[in-house]
């Protein structure tokens, strides 16, 4: 008995449960380079269509008659555009990319044959973005890209995606309002009090961390990256060179900052005299677990094995503190803009807060300044009033 030969077809499951088909296939061999051509086909929606695909390719090749067609398909594209993205950014921006056509674009637009697409078709999935997604402008931007790709290649001629009108934000579905936005940092005294109760618990590495944080203005990622050679506490300096990212396969890695820009911010007594305690807790409490942390490399927030932490980690201690002392509410970015604000109340200039938190473009620093408190605003308006003596 002849036993039947498997079939290369398989089925794959888009991120909206729909059902697709794909096979790979031998393409003949490349008379440019004398080797084995080989591509994977997909985005078949029935078996029977990636069976007839895949039966004509064999029989072109088999006959001598095959040409390597362009792409036809969004997706397909997308492949080609995809190869040629990963080398020129971040190994934690590309899978941040990826994972918006993963999730978004893909499922709305990879079966599309290239040059049927046309303006309608992207207004439809960009008002649909936009009814679902707050940061839908960076999807509607991601998706174009393939379409700029496609036209330097000669696929096609012009890009549908420009000629689309852009919902208002009061369109879209947001997951929070302008002003719940805006409530992101703690004033003067919501500070202390969170640092106050923070520092009764007995987590002394969540204290120092969050600290830290509200007292330097630095990112996250920034944070659990340093390590103590970072510090001079003869100076009071901290040397910011390096964040703590998350890559392929989940896994964290340690790349340059998120501007490519290292820099050097000064501290206060108080927040230094906070890391010399750690440091000193730290040496005890990890030899308990039997790791040396005198070492040249050693990290200032490092796990149970010593290793990176979890960026996910901070959430659960913010979340906890706050529930506990039924504190306000803020994330641990929160805690970024909480120090912008608070420079600005405290009478820093825009050039002055924009170095220390190591923005490169100034708006960044303007768009953070529209966060400083009701307090910040009334003063502001009492100076008005006070100049114009009406």
């Amino acid at each position: 008995m002849v036993k039947k030969k498997a079939s290369p077809i398989k089925s794959y499951k888009l991120k909206n449960g729909d059902l697709r088909y794909e096979f790979p296939a031998y393409l003949g061999v490349d008379p440019l380079t004398g080797k084995q051509k080989r591509t994977t086909k997909r985005g078949f929606k029935t078996l029977k269509e990636a069976k007839l695909a895949l039966a004509r390719i064999q029989l072109d090749v088999a006959n001598g008659t095959y040409q390597q067609e362009r792409p036809e398909t969004y997706q397909e594209v997308y492949d080609l555009w995809v190869t040629q993205y990963e080398k020129t950014v971040e190994e934690s921006s590309f899978v941040k990319t990826t994972g918006l056509f993963r999730n978004h674009i893909l499922p709305s637009m990879g079966t599309y044959k290239i040059e049927k697409i046309h303006v309608d078709i992207c207004q439809k999935h960009v008002d649909e973005w936009a009814a679902k997604l707050k940061r839908f402008h960076m999807v509607k931007a991601y998706a174009a890209k393939v379409l700029n790709f496609a036209i330097k290649r000669g696929y096609i001629q012009t890009n549908p995606f420009t000629h689309v009108d852009m919902p208002t934000s009061a369109s879209k579905k947001a997951t929070a309002t302008d002003e719940d936005e805006a409530e992101n940092f703690y004033t003067r005294e919501q500070l202390i009090k969170f640092l106050s109760c923070l520092e009764q618990e007995s987590n002394y590495k969540a204290y120092t961390l969050f600290r830290l944080l509200a007292f330097s203005g630095m990112r996250k990622g920034e944070a659990l990256a340093l390590t103590w050679k970072d510090l001079n506490f003869t100076t009071n300096e901290l040397r910011i060179n390096k964040a703590l990212s998350r890559g392929k396969d989940n896994k964290l890695y340690v790349k340059s900052t998120k501007t490519g820009v290292a820099r050097t911010i000064k501290m206060d007594d108080n927040t230094m005299a906070i890391l010399k305690v750690w440091k000193k807790k730290q040496k005890q409490d990890y030899l308990v677990l039997g790791f040396n942390t005198l070492q040249p490399k050693q990290l200032i927030f490092s796990n149970e094995l010593n290793e990176h932490m979890q960026p996910t980690k901070t959430r659960k201690w913010i979340l906890h503190v706050q529930d506990k002392y039924e504190l306000g509410t803020i994330t641990t970015h929160g805690l970024r803009h909480t120090h912008c604000s608070l420079l600005f109340e405290a009478g820093a200039s825009l050039k002055e807060v924009q170095d220390r938190l190591g923005h490169t473009d100034i708006q960044t620093t303007m768009n953070i300044y529209t966060h400083v408190t009701q307090q910040a605003k009334e003063e502001a308006i009492l100076k008005f009033a006070n100049y114009i003596e009406m």
